[in-house]
C-alpha cells in the first residue's frame, strides 16, 4: 500500500499551522502550538521503531512528511527537522547494530524535544572537530564548556545533542558526542532576530559545565574526517531532511506562483496571466527544477533505509542533494516572486516570507564551498600537495 502523508500530517493540523506561520514570523516568536500539536499527533517519533513506541517508519518517508510540513511552514518544518535528526541518527544505529542511541528512540516517545548543538562560530571543521572543551568527570561522564550557534528548538528542547574535544584523557584528542540535560549550566541567549525562519529561534547557547552522564556519552572518535556511524548517521540525515524542508518550500512557491498567474489578468489582452508566454515559460522553468529534487531525495533516503553502500561517494552524494536543493528552492522563489508580481514584495505576502526563509538554505552545512570541495575531490581526486 502506497504511503499516505495525509495519516500523519491531517489537511486540518496542517491549515492551522499554515495559519500561525505569519503570526510566528512577524512577532519572532516559537511555534510552541505547532510543537504541542505534533507531539499529541506522534510526529516526534516517526522514525522510532514500533516495537519501541515510534511509528516505525523510514528516512524516505519521513523526508515526505518533512515536504509536506515545509509547505504550510517553512520555520516550523525546519525546527522540527533537528529534532528528527537525532531520531534519524537513532535509527541508522538501530538498523546497523549500532547500541547507545536507544534512550534517544525512547525519549522521543515521551515527548522529549532534542535539539542540534553542533554548530559553533567559525568552525568550518563541524563534525570534524569542535571548539568545544569536553572535560572527563572521572564517573564516564564529561562536562562541556562552550558555545553553539544556530541552535533550533532553543526555547523548548529537553535534551541537547553536541559534540566537544577531549584534550586531556590519555588518548586525546577525541570528539565526544553526547546529550546534556537542561541545567542552571546551559544559558540560552535571546538573540534570534533574523532575516528569515524567525520561528526556527535558532539562539546561541552557551554551556558552562554542562554536565552528560555516562548514559547519555554516545561516541569518543578520532577528530577529523572519520568513518564512524556517528558521523554518516548525523551527515545523511541532516542532509537528507534539509533538502526535505526546502524543496517542501520550493513546491509552495510553485503553488502560489500558479495560483496567482491563474487568477490574474493583463488590463491590456484582457486574458489571464497563464495565457503570457513569459509567465509560463518562468512557470514551466519553475516546474522543472522543482521535478529533480523529490526523486532524488526518495532515492538517496532509500539507499540510507536500506543500508546501501555508496562507500566513500556518500559525502559527495549528500552534499549535491542539499545545494542543489537549496539552490533550487532560491531560483524557484525569485521566480514566484516575479510571476506573482509586486504584491509579493509586502512582507504580508505569503511568498515575501518564503523569498526570505530559503535565504537560511545557504548557510546550513553542507556550504557551496564544500559541496563543490567535495565533489571536485569525489572526480578529480585530491589536491595535490603544496
Amino acid at each position: 500500500m502506497a504511503f499516505d502523508p495525509s495519516a500523519f500530517l491531517p489537511d486540518d493540523l496542517l491549515e492551522r499551522i499554515r495559519e500561525r506561520a505569519p503570526i510566528h514570523d512577524l512577532e519572532n516568536t516559537f511555534p510552541q502550538q505547532d510543537l504541542d500539536e505534533l507531539r499529541d499527533a506522534g510526529y516526534l517519533s516517526i522514525l522510532v521503531p514500533a516495537e519501541r513506541g515510534g511509528a516505525g517508519l523510514g528516512l524516505e518517508q519521513a523526508a515526505l512528511l518533512q515536504q509536506r510540513l515545509a509547505e504550510a511552514a517553512p520555520a516550523t518544518a525546519l525546527a522540527i527537522n533537528m529534532h528528527l535528526v537525532w531520531t534519524g541518527v537513532a535509527k541508522v544505529f538501530s538498523d546497523r547494530g549500532v547500541p547507545g542511541l536507544g534512550f534517544v528512540q525512547d525519549g522521543a516517545v515521551r515527548g522529549e524535544v532534542f535539539a542540534f548543538g553542533i554548530s559553533e562560530g567559525g568552525n568550518d571543521l563541524v563534525l570534524f572537530g569542535s571548539d568545544t572543551d569536553a572535560a572527563p568527570t572521572g564517573d564516564g561522564g564529561y562536562s562541556f564548556t562552550g558555545t553553539k550557534i544556530f541552535t533550533s528548538l532553543a526555547p523548548v528542547w529537553t535534551m541537547l545533542g553536541l559534540h566537544g574535544l577531549d584534550t586531556t584523557s590519555e588518548d586525546a584528542p577525541k570528539l565526544v558526542f553526547a546529550f546534556v540535560e537542561r541545567t542552571d549550566a546551559v544559558t540560552t541567549s535571546d538573540d534570534w532576530d533574523t532575516l528569515g525562519m524567525r520561528g526556527t529561534q535558532s539562539r546561541t547557547t552557551r554551556l558552562n559545565g554542562a554536565t552528560a552522564e555516562d548514559a547519555h556519552i554516545v561516541r569518543r572518535i578520532d577528530p577529523g574526517p572519520n568513518p564512524d556511524p556517528i558521523v554518516f548517521g548525523i551527515f545523511s540525515v541532516f542532509e537528507i531532511l534539509l533538502a526535505s524542508v526546502y524543496t517542501g518550500i520550493a513546491r509552495r512557491a510553485l503553488d502560489l506562483a500558479v495560483e496567482t498567474a491563474k487568477s490574474r489578468r493583463s488590463k491590456r489582452t484582457g486574458a489571464s496571466y497563464s495565457q503570457d508566454p513569459d509567465i509560463r515559460w518562468r512557470v514551466a522553468s519553475m516546474g522543472l527544477a522543482y521535478d529533480a529534487l523529490p526523486p532524488q531525495i526518495a532515492a538517496l533516503a532509500r539507499d540510507v533505509d536500506t543500508l546501501a553502500d555508496h562507500g566513500p561517494r556518500w559525502f559527495t552524494l549528500l552534499s549535491g542533494l542539499k545545494h542543489r536543493s537549496v539552490t533550487m528552492a532560491k531560483q524557484v522563489a525569485d521566480e514566484a516572486m516575479l510571476v506573482a508580481g509586486g504584491g509579493s514584495y509586502f512582507s504580508r505576502n505569503e511568498l515575501s516570507r518564503i523569498y526570505r526563509d530559503v535565504l537560511a538554505g545557504a548557510f546550513h552545512p553542507s556550504d557551496p564551498e564544500s559541496a563543490h570541495s567535495t565533489a571536485a575531490t569525489a572526480w578529480l581526486g585530491p589536491l595535490d600537495d603544496a
